[in-house]
């Protein structure tokens, strides 16, 4: 008999959450949508999280974001104007993929460089 009042009360305190829960469903007119819409969420790092993308994330800020990339995608806008948008509201640290120019060319070409170095170093030790 406990254990039926338990089973009602734990139902009962899990009911809210089921109810209340934010699941975000997104209708897409074709698959390219869908398609791009799971590529660039999961291109877009989310600016709460340490180094997850907001595809992965459930910040309330990676599902306003998701929102904004799904609405963008059905007005008709590219990729790289989401990810302008998106780049230009929170820097160039959303992007997985910074762009190359001078500001990032150490990113760029720092592993490189320092490979060759390294390399070096290591082969003239050998000799």
């Amino acid at each position: 008999m406990h254990l039926i009042f338990k089973i009602i009360g734990v139902t009962l305190l899990m009911l809210p959450q089921l109810v209340f829960s934010q699941s975000q469903e997104f209708i897409f007119e074709n698959e390219e949508m869908e398609s791009r819409f799971y590529a660039l969420t999961n291109e877009i790092r989310c600016p709460k999280c340490t180094s997850g993308s907001i595809a992965s994330s459930n910040a309330p800020i990676a599902e306003d974001l998701k929102r904004k990339v799904y609405e963008q995608i059905l007005s008709g806008k590219t990729n790289d104007e989401i990810k302008a948008y998106i780049v230009d509201r929170y820097g160039e640290f959303a992007d997985y993929r910074p762009s190359f120019d001078s500001w990032n060319l150490f990113l760029w070409l720092g592993p490189g460089f320092f490979l060759l170095i390294f390399g070096y170093l290591f082969f003239r030790q050998q000799n």
